[in-house]
């Protein structure tokens, strides 16, 4: 067992080094192949998803794993490596679970508080899905990522190689569910896979309920951003009631009254203001802004246009 453990160590430091990287590039090589973005990927929107993925990778994460190595020898003195007797299996485990259920509310809260949504907004404007997507972000949401400071404190405490298997994993997990390539279909598809389907899709993100959470709207059935919030474990929106399962695909995403916020705005709000009038990223902007209905007056008349990512004004809690 022992040195099952030993190989399974040695696997996650070499992945963790080149293992991931090589993974995103595929998957982008692939998306690109395909013609994912084809005409949906305008300048604005390419140096919004090109920094979002760097910078944090390049700078910021480094920066803060750098400084708070630093700093957390004063601030717990004498707790360097004391939980390093723990087997990685439970290490593992244990991580996995604080990690991702802390960023399940995160993530919903800033779907739930009015106050909050402009700092993940980023994260829903764009009205394509692909591996970009992942990672674009608002910088300050970034900023406070629960496993940020979870891993850098961890990693001190002598659980540093479970917590970056974790990340790996996660990270995969993440990149595929928002990934263009819809790798769960042939689980739907055949009727010999549906019961892996069944429990797959309940324990784990996939494309088909990540996408849905990334929809446009609600009104088909399929699009659901009023949940589905989990990140690597599917599992806390079974558990919190904010799960739909539709095994399909929305046919548009985004929010429909994106006019394009300047990247800028979209990277670093509320210090950067958007120009668009009306934006909620703009300076006398709406918290939540109500959809905007382009139809005509005579089907204006004949539709109720929804509140779109406007979660405690409609219903503070979803289920």
């Amino acid at each position: 067992m022992e040195a099952t453990i030993e190989f399974i160590k040695k696997i996650v430091e070499n992945l963790n080094g080149f293992g991931f990287p090589f993974l995103v590039f595929f998957i982008g090589v692939l998306e690109f192949s395909f013609g994912l973005y084809k005409r949906k990927w305008p300048k604005n929107e390419r140096w919004v998803d090109i920094t979002c993925f760097t910078l944090p990778r390049l700078v910021i994460r480094p920066a803060f794993a750098y400084y708070a190595l630093q700093f957390l020898p004063y601030a717990l003195p004498g707790f360097k490596n004391v939980f390093g007797w723990v087997p990685f299996l439970w290490g593992f485990a244990i991580i996995a679970v604080a990690d991702d259920l802390t960023q399940y509310w995160y993530h919903r809260l800033h779907h739930e508080i009015p106050w909050l949504w402009r700092f993940h907004r980023t994260h829903h404007s764009a009205n394509y899905m692909g591996m970009a997507m992942a990672s674009r972000q608002n910088l300050i949401y970034t900023l406070f990522f629960s496993q940020t400071y979870l891993t850098a404190a961890l990693v001190y405490l002598g659980l540093g190689i479970p917590a970056i298997a974790v990340r790996l994993i996660k990270s995969t997990i993440t990149t595929l569910a928002h990934s263009s390539i819809a790798w769960d279909k042939p689980f739907y598809k055949y009727k010999a896979l549906h019961p892996i389907a069944w429990v797959l899709e309940r324990l784990i993100s996939t494309p088909a309920t990540h996408h849905a959470h990334h929809a446009a709207t609600t009104d088909d059935g399929v699009g659901y951003y009023k949940g589905n919030f989990g990140n690597m474990f599917f599992l806390w929106d079974i558990i919190f009631g904010t799960a739909l399962i539709s095994r399909q695909y929305p046919k548009a995403y985004g929010i429909s009254h994106y006019e394009g916020d300047q990247w800028y705005a979209q990277l670093l709000w509320p210090i950067f203001k958007s120009k668009v009038p009306g934006s909620e990223l703009s300076a006398d902007g709406p918290v939540v802004r109500i959809d905007i209905d382009k139809e005509s007056p005579t089907e204006k008349a004949s539709k109720i246009p929804e509140i779109h990512l406007a979660p405690s004004e409609v219903n503070p809690v979803y289920n």
